[in-house]
């Protein structure tokens, strides 16, 4: 049975493909001020007493692979015993990568004394020859979720905007392909909110800006999506509790996760001090707006919606090509749009997206979106039903052709 690792830049979704659910692996190494002389790789994480103050190495940056490096120890952490307990030799594995990945990237890249160092080597080379893996297979994690609920539908036409930690990508796909032309990228994800939410807390209240780990957690707890964003700001100025709250930040000694203040179950929870209190108000919608709104903080990009309108439109009217007669295929990408990755899970986002779309497309057209149970996990998930099924079984690459052929039959059979 095969492997899926769907390769994020925030969490590696791992597991085998029998299992219904993977496993959720931070894909970084940690270093915490408390402890300098100990690496914490992945989830090690949680071994760490004191999470005030940490920093990460990141394999990932921008979404693309660039530290060979540390992507090896975190990949050698999710396969070793402790997690997976993989026998690499009886497996084949499945990974993803980003749309449009350059090709030097794909070579086995690691920094060292801050400079980027690129070796001949491939990630086909690493999987086959370093882990000995049986076979292997690489897609981008959209394909994946196209894929499994094309087929689930019996459709031909989709939408798959996965919006994750580093970037946001909007995928028209025809039968099973992408639409490469009409792809739309958009350098908004959860990173960059995080370090809006470090600037404004820190700008308004007290000094956050070391603190990622921490404002993540108060992001991924507080924050919503705005369908009323300036009606809501207009509440926000009177405090209304339906917008304001406070957070309770952790010490990492009586309080351990943050979480939200309740007024009614204040007595009920420990007594913190004030210190460790931060009042939210409009931070709560404004930051998950530059989802939508890139221009808000000066980046000149459009926001999510209207790339979404922007990628169907630039798909082709007609598809002469299953059909010699005239076939709208936009129509049939409005009726299916799939929303994927970690920011889908905010509350709202489904909602703000399909008024969004709804408001400034074509009023004969149909619009329906789809937001998995786990918008995080989908293309895992998607991924492990296409491996059961079958229907990925002529795509692996096996170590025996690769050791034939080499490199080149990676190239012509993936990319």
């Amino acid at each position: 049975m095969a492997i899926i690792l769907d390769n994020g830049s925030c969490t590696c979704k791992a597991g085998f493909a029998s299992e219904k659910k993977p496993r959720l692996m931070l894909n970084n190494i940690t270093k915490a001020k408390s402890e300098r002389r100990t690496s914490f790789i992945s989830n090690q994480i949680n071994d760490c007493k004191d999470l005030s103050g940490i920093f990460y190495l990141l394999p990932l940056q921008k979404g693309f692979l660039i530290d060979w490096g540390t992507e090896r120890q975190v990949w050698d952490y999710i396969f070793s015993k402790d997690n997976l307990n993989v026998e690499f030799q009886e497996h084949n594995i499945v990974i993803t990568e980003p749309h449009f990945n350059f090709a030097s990237i794909r070579k086995l890249s690691e920094i060292i004394d801050g400079v980027l160092f690129i070796h001949q080597r491939s990630m086909a080379e690493i999987v086959f020859e370093d882990f000995q893996f049986n076979g292997f297979y690489t897609t981008a994690a959209s394909t994946l979720s196209s894929r499994s609920y094309l087929r689930e539908r019996n459709h031909h036409y989709c939408v798959v905007v996965d919006s994750g930690f580093s970037f946001t990508h909007i995928v028209p796909y025809c039968h099973d392909r992408k639409l490469a032309k009409a792809i739309r990228r958009i350098d908004v994800g959860g990173k960059l909110l995080t370090n809006h939410m470090k600037d404004l807390i820190s700008y308004r209240q007290l000094n956050v800006m070391d603190e990622t780990y921490v404002v993540n957690q108060l992001k991924e707890a507080a924050c919503f999506v705005s369908t009323d964003f300036f009606g809501d700001l207009k509440i926000a100025k009177n405090n209304n509790k339906r917008v304001s709250c406070k957070y309770v930040l952790p010490d990492f000694q009586n309080v351990k996760h943050g979480y939200i203040q309740d007024d009614m179950q204040s007595g009920t929870q420990l007594s913190v001090s004030e210190e460790q209190i931060v009042k939210l108000k409009n931070e709560r919608f404004t930051v998950p707006e530059v989802l939508f709104n890139p221009s808000y903080i000066g980046i000149n990009q459009i926001g999510i919606s209207e790339a979404i309108v922007n990628a169907i439109e630039a798909t082709p009217r007609v598809n002469r090509q299953i059909n010699p007669f005239i076939l709208e295929i936009q129509p049939l990408l409005y009726r299916n749009i799939i929303l994927t990755g970690g920011n889908a899970i905010m509350s709202g986002f489904k909602e703000r997206i399909f008024n969004d779309v709804r408001s400034i497309t074509n009023a004969d057209f149909d619009v329906q979106i789809f937001s998995p149970e786990d918008p995080v996990t989908y293309a895992w998930e998607c991924g492990a039903k296409e491996v059961r099924d079958g229907t990925l079984e002529n795509l692996f690459v096996s170590r025996k052709e690769y050791e034939e052929v080499g490199y080149s039959i990676c190239q012509s059979r993936f990319f």
